[in-house]
């Protein structure tokens, strides 16, 4: 045995001393090297990503994105290949460009990589041949024909709340604003709510597993490449190991249903199996599938982010949320107010906007990478490969845009007309360019409704009244555990 390890040590100092060698090259070259070496940014950004999986395990990329910026400027150097853009002309610059995606869009790909989605498609050239396909479920025109389903969810989320408060129970609005959200996306995706409401809880941890998947996008999507043996594995949705799985069930199962009977309702799925059926030759089936997995993952834990958002910021606003109560009952609305009203209410509006902005759901760079021939970005040149980001975080708190209180919650700085045209501009809570959420009308129709509802029918108070929650943000930004206790305040 000694004889052995005596032979092997010669060879295990050499690959040892091959392996150094090979982490102090890297090391070098990428911190001294790389055609970005003079760009600041934190250390650990200089030379790997580790920068940034650690602070989306912590929670708070944004945070740290934000104080980069602070203290750095205009540029910031996240990553060993990758630079943050934090001025504003970065949206025309950047998100607004042909440039494709970051790679790590591609672990959006669920329940596996065979199910390409708007997120995860990368190319901008395909990019924007799905976008053609989806577009008719997601245009306004078909999503005001769901109004009146939509309200039927609404309905019976306020029963559900009657009931809390007649047991004097207190709401915990992280969880009940999920439950309609998901439930929401149910029934304008595929005419079928998921029942979280009706049952009153996270039926089968597949809300609770969103979050945790969220987590996983956040890290592994430095890791794309790793997805495929992971959960994108085929073997993990056979087993039914997947988080998202319930999700994809459903769809597939709307699809299948879809087929054997013509007396359906015109919800998304229907509008793009309508479009396969005119245009096979550019879409598959699976993309109905993606389309759906995608639609509901991405669209209902972002509304619920937002909702959860504005009434906490409001809770802590005396005078924005007596403002926007006073502006909601000299309305009259209807018992559940339709999309029309609510847009002829500007505070309403304006507290919308600002908690998209003060607390947008996504929390992480939107990436892009630089093509062939290099790009220029706010005068700075940069070469064929470098991934450049844009935070929508980093935007939205711009003092020259936003004012001195960028950092506060202030509906009020919405209300001046010429003003608010100005910051719209800078306001990238949908993204920017052919990246841009094909949601937005929808999730501003349940925005809307949902809020003037509860502002009108409910005293809210928080159990702990002024205490402040941390925002978990390792991808949506969510904040959990703020329980309130809730008063029905106008009669049935």
């Amino acid at each position: 045995m000694w004889m052995e390890a005596h032979i092997y040590a010669p060879f295990l100092k050499l690959a040892t001393g091959a392996f150094l060698a090979f982490i102090s090259l890297t090391f070098i070259r990428r911190r001294w090297l790389s055609s970005i070496s003079d760009i600041p940014g934190p250390f650990l950004g200089s030379f790997s990503v580790i920068w940034q999986i650690l602070h989306a395990i912590k929670g708070h990329t944004e945070e740290e994105t934000i104080a980069e910026h602070r203290k750095h400027g205009d540029f910031v150097r996240i990553g060993y290949n990758e630079v943050s853009v934090g001025h504003p002309d970065a949206i025309a610059e950047v998100l607004k460009s042909q440039m494709n995606k970051g790679d790590w869009y591609r672990i959006f790909s669920l329940p596996d990589s065979r199910y390409v989605n708007l997120m995860s498609e990368v190319d901008a050239k395909r990019h924007i041949a799905k976008t053609k396909n989806v577009t008719p479920g997601y245009a306004f025109s078909n999503v005001i024909k769901a109004e009146g389903y939509i309200d039927g969810v609404l309905r019976l989320f306020e029963e559900r709340l009657d009931s809390l408060c007649e047991a004097h129970s207190p709401v915990n609005f992280d969880e009940w604003f999920n439950f309609l959200a998901f439930d929401i996306m149910g029934e304008v995706t595929f005419s079928k709510q998921f029942g979280f409401i009706d049952q009153g809880r996270d039926i089968g941890d597949a809300i609770a597993n969103t979050r945790a998947l969220g987590i996983y996008v956040a890290i592994m999507g430095h890791f794309w490449w790793a997805h495929d043996y992971l959960l994108a594995n085929p073997l993990i949705g056979y087993f039914n190991l997947q988080p998202t799985m319930h999700i994809f069930d459903t769809a597939l199962a709307a699809v299948d249903s879809r087929s054997k009977n013509d007396q359906v309702r015109k919800d998304m799925i229907e509008e793009w199996m309508n479009v396969r059926k005119k245009h096979p030759e550019r879409m598959e089936e699976k993309e109905i599938l993606a389309a759906a997995v995608a639609n509901i993952g991405a669209g209902a834990d972002t509304v619920s982010a937002t909702l959860q958002a504005l009434f906490y910021n409001l809770l802590r606003n005396e005078e924005a949320f007596m403002t926007l109560r006073g502006e909601v009952d000299n309305a009259h609305l209807a018992d559940v107010p339709t999309h029309e009203e609510t847009q002829k209410l500007p505070f309403l509006q304006a507290c919308i906007k600002e908690a998209l902005r003060i607390h947008t759901p996504v929390a992480n760079g939107l990436p892009r990478v630089v093509p062939k021939g290099g790009v220029t970005v706010l005068g700075r040149h940069f070469e064929e490969g470098v991934i450049l980001s844009v935070n929508p975080w980093v935007i939205h708190r711009r003092r020259e845009v936003f004012g001195a209180d960028a950092d506060l919650f202030s509906p009020a700085r919405w209300m001046d007309p010429a003003r608010s045209r100005e910051m719209e501009k800078s306001l990238i809570a949908f993204g920017a360019g052919y990246g841009q959420c094909p949601g937005k009308h929808l999730a501003q129709m349940e925005l809307s409704k949902t809020t003037a509802m509860l502002i009108r029918d409910y005293d809210i108070k928080q159990v702990d009244k002024g205490k402040s929650w941390r925002f978990e943000t390792h991808f949506t930004a969510v904040p959990y555990g703020w329980p309130c206790y809730v008063t029905r305040r106008r009669k049935q």
